[in-house]
């Protein structure tokens, strides 16, 4: 099963209610994932700061400390915001590489959910409604974010097995569907440096993303090469820092629609995932084509792109 929404804002004017927008997509998926539930939003891109999302087993413990152990580690300014059990920590533009290690050794059982300049990821066990509800969604502006409720069939119920999967730089991924050869491509993956820490097929579809993109392809032709190097059944909704992009395999068993109005794209795994949307009823609505890439971007002027 599994519920998947991605909402990509053309009109600025609309950020302030991206999060309230997008949970209540992902609250209407629930019955195609009640177990877990996750959400991707990139915000405010603060041209000094990066910023990693952690989260704890035990937080009032782990986050008491942490904003003063990392910039002693550091020697830099850091600021940490808690939500529940996760925490954003801002950190001078440039240092996540550093600034992961200094984690690992401050604690070692914190797992890191994103990293980049612009993205936070929130995700926990639970139902869909209590999952926003912990971290506030409604209240979070950005530019476009993504979201998935989970059903697990190939992993375990946990925190790390929820989607989205951050696996470079401002990228994530969600996931419906299957990947037969996930072990494999995991193994070639892992050989070329690439960091899995989970065993669920969804982390080593955004990590083949990152490793085509970290090998010069755009977004657009990761996607693409992706009909060739992935079995099984999939959708793919994936984000970036300057937008988001779609992909469903040569059969496109796994239900998807799309809508677009000249204020936003969005995406949900059923249609009542877009009813609340503003001017939904006049928007141009469609299934989106099997093994065909459609991309938006902020770079420019947001447009489709479909390969």
């Amino acid at each position: 099963m599994c519920g998947i929404v991605g909402l990509f804002l053309k009109d600025r004017s609309l950020e302030p209610q991206l999060g309230a927008m997008l949970t209540d997509m992902l609250i209407t998926m629930t019955d195609r994932g009640p177990d877990s539930a996750g959400i991707a939003i990139y915000g405010e891109d603060d041209a000094t700061r990066s910023k990693i999302t952690v989260q704890s087993e035990t937080p009032d413990t782990s986050f008491a400390t942490l904003e003063d152990d990392l910039r002693t580690a550091l020697g830099a300014q850091v600021a940490v915001t808690r939500k529940d059990t996760h925490a954003v920590l801002k950190i001078p533009r440039g240092q996540i590489a550093p600034a992961r290690a200094a984690l690992a050794q401050i604690d070692p059982a914190l797992r890191v959910m994103s990293s980049g300049d612009t993205i936070e990821i929130y995700k926990e066990v639970g139902l869909p409604k209590d999952v926003a509800s912990r971290f506030d969604l409604r209240s979070m502006s950005g530019t476009h974010g993504i979201g998935h409720t989970r059903m697990a069939t190939e992993s375990l119920v946990t925190t790390m097995g929820a989607h989205p999967f951050n696996t470079g730089p401002d990228q994530c991924l969600v996931h419906n569907g299957s990947l037969s050869n996930h072990n494999r491509l995991r193994r070639k993956l892992q050989r070329e440096g690439i960091v899995i820490e989970t065993e669920n097929d969804t982390e080593v579809g955004a990590a083949y993303l990152t490793w085509r993109m970290q090998n010069g392809a755009s977004l657009g032709e990761a996607l693409q090469s992706s009909l060739d190097d992935l079995d099984g059944f999939f959708t793919f909704v994936v984000g970036t820092k300057d937008g988001f992009g779609v992909v469903r395999d040569p059969i496109a068993c796994k239900p998807a629609v799309m809508a677009e109005t000249d204020q936003y794209v969005a995406f949900g795994s059923e249609y009542r995932a877009l009813v609340s949307l503003p001017g939904i009823d006049y928007a141009r609505v469609w299934e989106p084509e099997p093994a065909t890439v459609y991309f938006w971007s902020h770079d420019t002027t947001p447009t489709r792109k479909a390969a």
